[in-house]
């Protein structure tokens, strides 16, 4: 998990008062003065041609510890009182979170204990410790490590950080709403990613209090999307389950605090797709340059997939870079395949000398590009003289994809995905 720590968050919000305004914004931007970088706004220029008009993406990639959590998390332990900051505190996190949480523990000199399921990413649990926090493992689920860590917070005194269901967290992330009207003031649209909902409460008090006639999009993992039926139903309410790559938005539930601010604040709540996402993670790195977790990449899955749908000047936030390189090497595959880049298939040809040679020769004649071939030999599906293919071929796009396919089926080959 990363930007909004996953299902934890469901039923644990603070029982605080869910007024953020204005001024609170501006008083954490003063807070968080020389605390935190502002980050950079770049024009992405294959988005504008597609949406018609310009298109920027906001890089909280680029923030300290790697995405916008430090905002608030800073923002929320700077107003800690002196005995509670001898107490130390406690967080349950995978990722942005954690480390978010464990660097403004640094700067401000608290103890801070954070626990992380078991099988958390080695990259995260390592920057986490880096930053100077106590990591302990428990469960594995985040649900299962902010057990522990409420239980933890019971019987040491720490002080339980919550990842967005608190006024000062949506207060501290709601600075980057602030510096998008700075960096781009005749901004139309805002696509802001969406978990727990603290980066899009705070944005949404940002800009709509000084240019309210700017559209706040929400952008959910279609496969963890809380916020559609909760705003449905006038009040959060908990998704059975949950299915998607990017768990930084992978959230059950809405937070009390952030629900109402979104509810009346935010334009409109819009899904993509696990194949939107992949595809927006591999235009962001090939395109931008910008290395970027799936949770990061909603806002332009978003724009792929309705780049007109957005008025433009349209600003995309990109929340958090910290991904597993092992992830990003899946994700990025599976960016490959959704955009026709990248094909995977198997088909059965006769076991004679030769037979490869010809089925490769055929690939080269359209220029697809063969990565790998595993033969299959035995098999309960195969006739004892012949043998199964797989291949993985690189293509160039869509249309190159079907040529590819196209020939290989004209020739008499029966390919199977």
């Amino acid at each position: 998990m990363s930007n909004a720590d996953g299902a934890a968050a469901a039923g644990t919000a603070e029982r605080v008062p869910a007024d953020v305004t204005l001024a609170d914004v501006e008083a954490a931007r003063a807070l968080l003065a020389g605390i935190i970088r502002e980050t950079p706004v770049r024009q992405a220029g294959a988005l504008s041609k597609l949406a018609g008009g310009r298109v920027y993406v906001k890089c909280e990639n680029l923030q300290r510890a790697g995405s916008f959590k430090i905002r608030g998390a800073y923002t929320r332990m700077s107003r800690l009182t002196d005995d509670e900051r001898a107490r130390g505190v406690v967080a349950a996190s995978a990722g942005n979170h954690a480390q978010g949480v464990a660097l403004a523990a640094q700067m401000l000199g608290i103890t801070a204990t954070v626990f992380m399921p078991e099988g958390a990413a080695l990259p995260k649990e390592r920057a986490t410790r880096g930053y100077g926090a106590e990591v302990r493992f428990a469960g594995h689920s985040v649900d299962e490590a902010l057990v522990a860590a409420r239980a933890f917070s019971g019987e040491t005194g720490a002080v339980l950080i919550h990842p967005f269901d608190h006024p000062d967290v949506v207060a501290g992330q709601g600075t980057l709403g602030l510096e998008i009207l700075d960096q781009v003031p005749d901004v139309k649209t805002v696509l802001v990613c969406t978990g727990g909902g603290g980066l899009l409460a705070g944005t949404a008090v940002a800009i709509k209090a000084k240019r309210p006639e700017v559209r706040i999009i929400g952008v959910q993992a279609a496969g963890a999307a809380a916020y559609p039926g909760s705003i449905a139903a006038g009040k959060p309410i908990a998704l059975p389950a949950m299915s998607t790559m990017a768990d930084g938005i992978a959230v059950a539930c809405p937070g009390d605090v952030p629900f109402e601010l979104v509810r009346s604040l935010v334009d409109d709540m819009v899904t993509v797709s696990e194949d939107s996402l992949s595809r927006a993670l591999l235009h962001l790195l090939e395109r931008l340059k910008l290395v970027v977790e799936p949770a990061g990449a909603a806002g332009v899955g978003a724009l792929l997939d309705r780049p007109t749908a957005y008025e433009p000047p349209v600003v995309a936030v990109l929340s958090g870079g910290n991904v597993d390189p092992l992830v990003l090497l899946r994700v990025l595959r599976h960016g490959l395949a959704a955009a026709g880049r990248y094909l995977s298939f198997r088909m059965r040809i006769r076991d004679r000398p030769g037979a490869l040679a010809t089925l490769l020769g055929e690939l080269a004649a359209v220029d697809a590009n063969v990565l790998d071939v595993v033969h299959e030999r035995t098999g309960a599906r195969l006739h004892v003289d012949e043998v199964e293919v797989a291949l993985q071929v690189e293509t160039r796009g869509a249309e190159h994809c079907e040529i590819v396919l196209a020939r290989l089926r004209s020739h008499g080959y029966t390919v199977e995905f």
